[in-house]
């Protein structure tokens, strides 16, 4: 067991310079590997107004490559809490809460773009072949009605599988694949041909956006399309809304991220700025056989397909948890990204975890309960008020070995190889290269 260090060399950290007592923690988390979580007063989550601000983000298309419009809705929200925020180029928004220490900072991130499709062809029919934006199962989009957006004007309309009456194909109904090829859209519209489309004003390239048919049930359960990840943009904004409105202390200077292009694959590549040490992406978690994630408590994801999510800031996150009885479990899941792969692969020396709301399935008509959005508010809200999750990144990106964190590790005995029953063969001579 490591030692802990004695009242005397702790007093002696006092009347060191505020870098000489940040190199010192360093060091000592160094050799403990571990972080201690003081006590924060869990803020208050304005439930009411998250579902309110759910309910309307809900109600704007945004699938990827339409964005604008949930955008300005996001902005607006932020001016109504008293909350500053830059805006990129593209659309995606960021808001800076200032902490006692500037620099690293850290970061939470969270997506308002949605799957949803495009017209790739029109048909002779009358009728258009669609491609999905994003990855999502065509099994979903059977029956769905929809937004078709061209250039000038909307229409509706429904997409369908090829083969939809159930009079006039019978079981071929159940046996055609469930395919993107074999679905197609029907508009609500008086036409018949590829001439009549353009006539209208459809073109290629129109984007589709699903309706997300949103029930609230008892019990707190939200049904919905789309709910990853505007229930996530909902919690982020709640958590804003009480950091806001009891004035928690900020340990660091904390961005909170809304990209426009998560479903695609590029969402936070282009938003980060500075020094970010930490970033913590919002999303959904599934609730499914073999999964461990709920639709109660935050979910802290431990990795995904892209691997392991940071040892220290996933564990700093767990511990928060812990710390002040916020309800939470673990999960690893298999087929899946979020906003922290893009920005790694963007090139940023960063931590990264995720927490997450459960969905029960997901990119289909999901469902999530309030108990999981109000937990993830309350995690974030925790988070800001937290000191970072290794010390050694206040000090700078790059430092000595000696700051460097350590994981907890178990020397494991190994026999020496004279102990060994097994006679390995001398090769020396009878080795040939090749």
């Amino acid at each position: 067991m490591t030692p802990k260090p004695s009242k005397a060399k702790t007093k002696s950290l006092k009347s060191k310079s505020p870098k000489a007592r940040t190199v010192k923690a360093a060091q000592l988390a160094a050799k403990t590997g571990k972080t201690k979580h003081p006590k924060f007063g869990v803020p208050f989550i304005d439930t009411e107004a998250m579902m309110n601000t759910l309910l309307d983000l809900l109600a704007i298309p945004s699938p990827a490559g339409y964005t604008d419009n949930i955008v300005h809705y996001v902005c607006e929200r932020l001016a109504g809490l008293g909350i500053g925020h830059e805006l990129t180029r593209r659309g995606a928004i960021r808001v800076t809460l200032k902490g006692n220490t500037a620099s690293p900072s850290r970061a939470v991130i969270g997506h308002v773009d949605t799957l949803g499709a495009q017209i790739k062809r029109l048909k002779e029919n009358g009728r258009c072949e669609v491609v999905m934006i994003g990855h999502w199962s065509s099994r979903f989009a059977e029956g769905a009605r929809v937004t078709i957006y061209g250039d000038d004007r909307s229409f509706r309309g429904t997409l369908l599988p090829l083969k939809a009456s159930g009079h006039t194909f019978n079981k071929e109904i159940d046996t055609q694949p469930s395919e993107w090829t074999n679905i197609e859209l029907r508009l609500d519209e008086n036409v018949s041909s590829i001439q009549g489309l353009l006539d209208l004003g459809v073109n290629v390239g129109d984007i589709v956006a699903i309706d997300p048919a949103p029930e609230l049930s008892s019990g707190g359960y939200i049904s919905s399309r789309h709910l990853d990840d505007k229930a996530g943009v909902a919690a982020m904004l709640a958590a804003l809304k009480a950091i806001k409105d009891k004035k928690l202390k900020v340990a660091v200077d904390t961005s909170f991220l809304f990209t426009i292009s998560e479903e695609v694959g590029s969402g936070a590549s282009a938003v980060l700025h500075g020094d970010v040490a930490e970033l913590v992406a919002v999303d959904n978690g599934t609730v499914a056989p073999g999964q461990n994630s709920s639709e109660f408590g935050v979910t802290i994801g431990m990795g995904d397909q892209t691997g392991p999510f940071d040892w220290h800031l996933t564990r700093h996150l767990i511990g928060l948890c812990k710390t002040h009885s916020v309800k939470h479990q673990r999960d690893v899941f298999r087929y899946y990204r979020c906003d922290a792969a893009s920005a790694v692969e963007a090139g940023n020396d960063i931590r990264t975890a995720l927490i997450t709301f459960g969905i029960d399935a997901s990119h289909g008509y999901e469902r999530t309960n309030i108990d999981s959005m109000v937990s993830v508010a309350q995690l974030l809200s925790l988070y800001v008020q937290s000191s970072p999750a290794v010390h050694r990144d206040q000090v700078g990106m790059t430092g000595p070995l000696e700051d460097f964190p350590s994981q907890p590790q178990k020397e494991i005995e190994l026999p020496e190889l004279s102990d060994l029953d097994t006679a390995f063969p001398d090769l020396g001579t009878k080795a040939t290269r090749r």
